[in-house]
């Protein structure tokens, strides 16, 4: 075995593109630069002195933290995959002989943008680009939610009272940064789940998300409706599943919207045979949505997201679903030139 030369890792490359690499196709119709000024101007601070190495640039680190939310990895697996395949070098810009950034330094930059809630700029400033390259929110939109779940944890019955009451448990530093306390309990279909909810507002027509919005399991799906009724989608028509109808929401959709929320039962009052046959009709467009969560939990490495507190998992997920609309406009280009 010889010493691997430039054209054996240019035929490597060619390789992977004929076995159509998805990462060539993100790094060649995103516009990753777009990003650039957002993440920069959260992380500009003054600098003591100009010694030390030279930061990585804001860009890679971004586009590192993409390949995180698309592959559902930990910081260290991350670090060691930008090492270990070509495929991510190569969306990277790297080299073999680059230098790489540690889990440590990868963790910083996330955790810098989610505490400077910079996840919804960039959600916000790639909507904007999807509307310039023709792919406005159109026909209507779609309401769901979707429970994403953290590590259980392993409180006593007294420590979850408190949590519950909305006070900390007298823990130690070490154990407290290890507790998530705003992360609850849902029970769904017979089943509990500890974590938060994804709620998003997905345009009919491109099957994009939106706007979204992220809460602990505990809050009602309804509860977000409100905050993510997208004003700007051509269509009026709003579709949902049983949980969002409420007398409420049905008279703040009265005016301006149509709604097409699916009729709910009662015990002792079953649905008729007509609000049953019109729930079915209203379910072959509601289940659009259901497309989202799927890729998400299927193609994204699964539901599960590893990390504490509210800030840093609306972080997670607000990228997961920047991640999404990405891959999915990947997606309408290729549909739009078939």
């Amino acid at each position: 075995m010889g010493q691997p030369g430039f054209f054996d890792l240019d035929e490597r490359y060619e390789s992977l593109s004929r076995c159509g690499d998805p990462l060539e196709v993100l790094a060649k119709e995103i516009p990753w630069e777009s990003f650039r000024y957002p993440i920069k101007k959260a992380l500009t601070k003054p600098r003591k002195s100009s010694a030390g190495r030279k930061a990585f640039d804001v860009v890679l680190m971004f586009k590192i933290v993409v390949l995180q939310s698309l592959y559902n990895l930990s910081d260290q697996q991350t670090e060691f995959m930008v090492r270990d395949r070509l495929s991510f070098m190569r969306f990277l810009g790297l080299g073999l002989g680059d230098r790489v950034p540690d889990e440590k330094t990868i963790w910083l930059f996330k955790d810098t943008l989610a505490a400077k809630k910079v996840t919804e700029k960039l959600f916000a400033r790639f909507d904007d680009y999807l509307i310039q390259k023709g792919f406005a929110a159109k026909k209507g939109q779609i309401m769901d939610a979707s429970i994403v779940v953290v590590p259980r944890q392993r409180n006593t019955r007294e420590e979850n009272q408190a949590i519950k009451n909305g006070e900390v448990p007298d823990w130690e530093e070490n154990k407290l940064c290890q507790k998530d306390t705003d992360a609850r309990w849902i029970k769904k279909n017979g089943v509990s789940y500890f974590g938060y909810k994804n709620h998003v507002s997905t345009d009919v027509k491109h099957k994009l998300v939106r706007g979204w919005a992220v809460t602990p399991a505990s809050v009602h799906d309804s509860q977000m409706f409100r905050r993510l009724l997208d004003k700007k989608n051509s269509g009026r028509g709003v579709w949902a599943d049983s949980a969002y109808r409420s007398d409420e929401i049905e008279s703040a959709l009265e005016r301006n919207y149509q709604s097409q929320i699916h009729h709910k039962g009662y015990r002792g009052h079953p649905l008729s045979e007509a609000k049953q046959r019109v729930n079915h009709k209203r379910s072959k467009t509601r289940a659009r949505v259901e497309h989202v969560f799927g890729f998400q939990a299927t193609s994204m490495g699964g539901k599960l997201i590893r990390c504490v507190g509210l800030q840093r998992a609306s972080h997670k997920i607000g990228m997961r679903n920047l991640v999404y609309n990405m891959c999915r406009y990947t997606q309408l280009l290729r549909l739009k030139t078939a």
